[in-house]
């Protein structure tokens, strides 16, 4: 058997054939110089951090993000042919430093030797403890187009982000006022092209919740877990924004705008966008447009989930208190847990901006009625608060 020079091409290379993006990548030298040189920086910038720069290699070797991803998602994130690289830290954690992350993976597409395009996976558990994550995390991983992935999964997805929760036969027992530990995904700017109506949205979409699912289920192997998660079914489709009923609000029976709203402010939020029915939250925008929206409502029926709310719940502001829980009321958030029958279940009532520069006072004016109606919907109604004074 002839052997062939480092330049040669075989009939698949020069056009007899497609190349899938990792196949290329291995026989490449100029994508494995940009490899190497990848490496260098990211060593230096990390510190003592230690990353692991891989050309992707071939279907009889690790996959990228510990051993997870496999072609056809990579090609499905990034199209076929591009220059791909792969950097990932082992799967770790530093225990007596109360360290909560456990390790990074990134994926990217190149052009001329420069990034065009880029996976970020995070495996690190949700602080509840200092609420650092309390404000960002669900900004990005809990909005209102986030759909469920599908039984047996507990997580969701949109266009640019995607979440996995581990169990915690895998992850570890959480400690008190600890959160969940997820898997969760990154590609561009958050709330960047989730418009439905956008050609390739849905594969784009369907593509990430997938990477979530192959990621956590890499990194439950990696842990040592023998566990794994379902691939993800056919996702929901999302609802866009449309006018706020007469005898709804955020698709609830029984909520509404209280009495005393001035007829600019029931105008002004007079459309609202709503999904994550059936998951492990969901959320709803009313009034303005994206990201310039008035007020955010969110529900947390993951029990893991609603620890990340812990310091709002107890040190947000002034107290308030219900039948079954209690929680704290501020200018921009208000949040209030409750003991269901399932568990811990958080009700979010955040004001982003306001009304024609009123008072930031819709918080406090919102909450008891959005907590009484989704108490109800959800099952662990019936539910009342009293609102006390700073």
């Amino acid at each position: 058997m002839s052997e062939r020079g480092e330049g040669a091409q075989t009939a698949e290379e020069s056009g007899g054939g497609r190349v899938s993006p990792l196949r290329w990548l291995i026989r490449n030298r100029t994508a494995r110089a940009s490899v190497v040189a990848g490496l260098v920086g990211v060593l230096l910038g990390a510190g003592t951090v230690a990353w692991r720069t891989d050309t992707l290699p071939l279907a009889d070797g690790p996959a990228p993000c510990w051993g997870s991803l496999g072609e056809g998602t990579v090609t499905a994130l990034f199209g076929e042919g591009r220059e791909i690289r792969s950097e990932e830290q082992k799967l770790g954690r530093a225990w007596d430093v109360g360290d909560l992350s456990y390790g990074e993976c990134r994926v990217s597409s190149l052009k001329g030797g420069k990034v065009r395009r880029q996976v970020a996976v995070r495996v690190h558990e949700l602080d509840g403890l200092y609420g650092t994550d309390g404000d960002r995390w669900p900004a990005e991983y809990l909005e209102p187009d986030m759909v469920p992935l599908g039984e047996g999964v507990p997580g969701m997805a949109n266009a640019t982000r995607a979440w996995v929760a581990l169990p915690e036969r895998c992850a570890g027992k959480r400690r008190d006022f600890s959160a969940s530990t997820v898997v969760d995904v990154a590609m561009g700017r958050a709330g960047i092209g989730r418009d439905p109506d956008v050609r390739g949205w849905e594969e784009g979409r369907a593509a990430l919740a997938r990477t979530v699912v192959e990621a956590a289920n890499g990194a439950m192997r990696a842990l040592g877990c023998t566990e794994s998660y379902p691939a993800p079914g056919e996702l929901p489709a999302v609802a866009g924004w449309e006018e706020t009923g007469k005898d709804t609000l955020c698709g609830i029976k029984g909520f509404t705008l209280p009495a005393g709203f001035s007829a600019e402010e029931r105008a002004a939020l007079s459309r609202e966008r709503f999904g994550g029915f059936g998951g492990p939250a969901r959320a709803c925008e009313v009034g303005g447009q994206q990201p310039n929206t008035y007020l955010r409502f969110t529900t947390v029926v993951d029990p893991g989930l609603a620890y990340l709310f812990a310091q709002d719940v107890t040190r947000g502001g002034a107290r308030v208190q219900g039948l079954k829980g209690y929680g704290s009321v501020s200018e921009t958030r208000a949040a209030y847990r409750a003991e269901c029958r399932t568990g811990y279940v958080v009700f979010l009532v955040e004001q982003k901006r306001a009304i024609d520069d009123q008072t930031f006072d819709l918080t406090r004016r919102m909450l008891p009625g959005y907590v009484a109606a989704e108490a109800e919907r959800i099952g662990c109604g019936p539910e009342k608060l009293r609102l006390m004074r700073a």
